[in-house]
């Protein structure tokens, strides 16, 4: 199995650094084909190989999307909670100005890789509570599972 990960950092993501980190872990040791870029809270124009050089070494979202073909499976990691600005308009990042919606760079990535899903960190019970996190899981059509071992179980079932 082919696999780009797509892991959310930083802001509301710090507190679940660690299972993100024992994730990647697990990942790299059973995939073979296995890709992966940082974001932070939505996908825009830019993602990054090294937190340390995101702001100098990102590569263009346009050329991953080109790079990795529709065989490739696509996982989000992200507790999916921002600002509803952020997915939904123009300018709306809060690190800088993205001239395009974040939805607009997610519905690209889901159209180049139709096997994807999201992976929230946050506990299933508190997704109702954050607009964003609403709007994520209707893009990714209900596709977000929580990061357990149930969820990433049903992840993968979904991938298949």
């Amino acid at each position: 199995m082919k696999v780009l990960l797509f892991l959310d950092v930083g802001g509301s993501m710090d507190p679940f650094v660690r299972v993100v980190e024992e994730l990647f872990s697990a990942a790299r040791a059973e995939f073979k084909h296995l890709e992966y870029y940082y974001f932070h809270n939505c996908l825009y124009e830019g993602v990054w190989r090294d937190n340390r050089r995101r702001w100098d070494r990102q590569t263009p979202t346009a050329e991953v999307l080109r790079t990795y073909g529709g065989d490739y499976k696509a996982i989000f990691v992200g507790d999916a909670s921002m600002s509803p600005y952020e997915i939904a308009h123009p300018g709306g990042a809060n690190e800088h100005w993205n001239a395009e919606a974040g939805e607009v760079w997610l519905g690209r990535a889901r159209d180049q890789w139709p096997a994807n899903v999201w992976l929230n960190p946050l506990p299933e019970r508190q997704w109702q509570y954050t607009q964003s996190v609403a709007m994520i899981r209707q893009i990714f059509e209900n596709r977000m599972f929580p990061l357990t071992l149930d969820g990433i179980g049903r992840a993968v079932k979904a991938l298949a």
